[in-house]
């Protein structure tokens, strides 16, 4: 290998590192403070119950780590969102699991926390996939109850989507294991079946203090909404546990016996993997966002067999559109080329840039994609479309529009990987969050925005000279470098891909070598939900 290899295998694997890194210090929650005191309770950490529900811990995928990251420091922070969520099987059924993390601010919800539990629902909902919520939450954090209780995307849109998934036949399950109040009261009794686990759960509208303050009655939690009361007097629930284990052994049960689903029906041969070596990928993706390599090369080290076969691959080289498997399952991979590349006419195109002929091949693609019910994966290195006056007169907008249509209206599951620059229009072409991916990864090497840090910081410093100079200030040439490397800083951190998956913006940051296990398993539980509805475009102009 030669020495740009070696350079950008340190570099790539550094940041790797990095990432595993802050991961490890996310998954420690609140603190070994808090976990020993839940510990001390006889409870277990969100974390702990999640592991010992799976089959296979290990191989579940988990949403939204970075939730919140760098987020509420005002108030001590909020890792994870302060809810763990992951998707995993459970006696042998793919489900997604919903853990309250009780050392982050006893469970209580931050304005990401209803955000991540929305995607979790989300998720179960696209793919029909049973869920269970593992509660334990002293509910709404009063502090900033206005970004988190009135709206449609807050905190009551939960509820609505317990009505909702219950009406689907998507099976719910909930598990009251710590507090359970207030409004929050309603998720776990709106699931088809609840338990609650003896002592240590409890469910109630209004806790003792509250009950004394408003109508004067002297009562303890125990009695008001203990595992006793709402198993025995009440009948809210339907189990009571006696502790963490004999709860989750009792979700295990109630899976065991669920009967089987309808299946979408996608395609899937036996799995085989990449002839080329994958870790070669961290050799091959240049450190820097501006360099230029080929795309190819990274398909063919994440694809069975490195067997990628070309849709029009002498036509619209900008972007690779091509059928493969991964992990044995049939996709259509659309994938941005980050090398130079000559068009029909013999002109340079620059990577990653989407121009008209590419445009046109990637909507002609997915079209065929939904037709033959093939599940799409978008590789995002995208600095946008096309700009100038022969793009504009080509119809670089029109083109754009298609394929963004397209996009919009694909029926099968699609799935997003930002793997370098994910900027501007080029995001919405290429599936990003607002076209509704199952799920959509970063790399460590993503950047999300706009436009780059460079290009952002020279047009906001034009701006900012300009008032300046109106409010008759001068600056001079070192001024104008501070300025500018002040505001190119606060860009630079926008566009991290932790800016991102901080506000839910990616599913999650993963290891390059975890893209396959993301895709299949994303497959996987997109095959418990059948197309209903034919692929169509509606009025477009061909």
């Amino acid at each position: 290998m030669d020495l740009t290899f070696n350079k950008n295998e340190d570099q790539n694997k550094l940041a790797l590192a990095d990432l595993k890194k802050r991961t490890a210090e996310i998954k420690k929650g609140g603190g070994e403070k808090r976990i020993l005191k839940l510990h001390k309770e006889g409870k277990m950490t969100a974390r702990e119950r999640i592991e010992y529900l799976l089959d296979t811990p290990d191989n579940a995928l988990e949403i939204g780590a970075f939730a919140g990251f760098g987020m509420y420091e005002e108030y001590g922070g909020c890792p994870s969102g302060g809810v763990v969520v992951k998707i995993g099987h459970v006696q042998g059924r793919l489900c997604v699991v919903v853990a309250n993390d009780a050392t982050v601010k006893a469970g209580a919800w931050f304005p990401i926390t209803g955000k991540k539990n929305l995607r979790a629902q989300e998720i179960a909902m696209e793919n029909h996939l049973p869920i269970i919520y593992l509660v334990d939450s002293a509910g709404v954090f009063l502090p900033m109850q206005d970004e988190i209780f009135p709206d449609k995307e807050h905190f009551g849109r939960i509820f609505r989507n317990n009505a909702q998934m219950s009406s689907m036949g998507i099976p719910q399950i909930a598990a009251v294991m710590g507090s359970c109040v207030a409004g929050g009261a309603y998720l776990p009794i709106m699931s088809d079946e609840a338990l609650i686990v003896d002592k240590t759960g409890s469910i109630f509208l209004a806790g003792s203090y509250l009950v004394k303050a408003a109508i004067g009655e002297s009562v303890d939690n125990e009695t008001l909404g203990g595992a006793t009361t709402h198993c025995e007097i009440s009948g809210v629930t339907d189990y009571k546990a006696k502790d963490d284990k004999d709860a989750l052994n009792r979700i295990k049960n109630l899976i065991d016996k669920m009967g089987a689903f309808p299946k979408a029906g996608f395609n899937r041969a036996v799995p085989a993997k990449p002839a080329k070596d994958s870790k070669e990928i961290f050799g091959l993706l240049p450190g820097s966002r501006s360099e230029p390599y080929d795309m190819l090369e990274i398909i063919e080290r994440l694809v069975d067999e490195s067997s990628f076969e070309q849709y029009k691959e002498g036509y619209g080289k900008t972007l690779l559109t091509g059928y493969a498997r991964i992990d044995g399952w049939a996709v259509g991979i659309v994938a941005n080329q980050r090398k130079v590349v000559k068009n029909k006419k013999g002109e340079m195109q620059f990577g990653g840039v989407i121009y008209s002929d590419s445009a046109d091949k990637a909507t002609r693609f997915i079209a065929n994609c939904n037709q033959k019910k093939i599940p799409l994966v978008f590789l995002q290195d995208v600095t946008g479309f096309m700009v100038g006056s022969q793009s504009e007169h080509g119809g670089i907008i029109k083109d754009g529009a298609k394929m963004v249509n397209a996009v919009s209206n694909s029926v099968v599951p699609k799935f997003t990987v930002v793997i370098g620059n994910s900027y501007g229009a080029g995001n919405y072409a290429m599936c990003g969050k607002a076209y509704d991916p199952r799920f959509m990864v970063a790399w460590p090497s993503a950047n999300l925005a706009v436009m780059s840090g460079n290009s952002a910081a020279k047009v906001l410093l034009q701006i900012e000279k300009a008032r300046l100079e109106k409010s008759g200030e001068s600056i001079d040439a070192k001024k104008e470098t501070a300025l500018f490397e002040k505001i190119k800083q606060k860009y630079d951190t926008q566009i991290s891909p932790y800016y991102a998956a901080a506000r839910l913006w990616t599913d999650a940051i993963i290891d390059p070598m975890d893209t396959r296990q993301w895709i299949s398993t994303g497959i996987e539980a997109a095959d418990h939900a059948p197309i209903e509805k034919p692929f169509n475009m509606g009025v477009l102009q061909v």
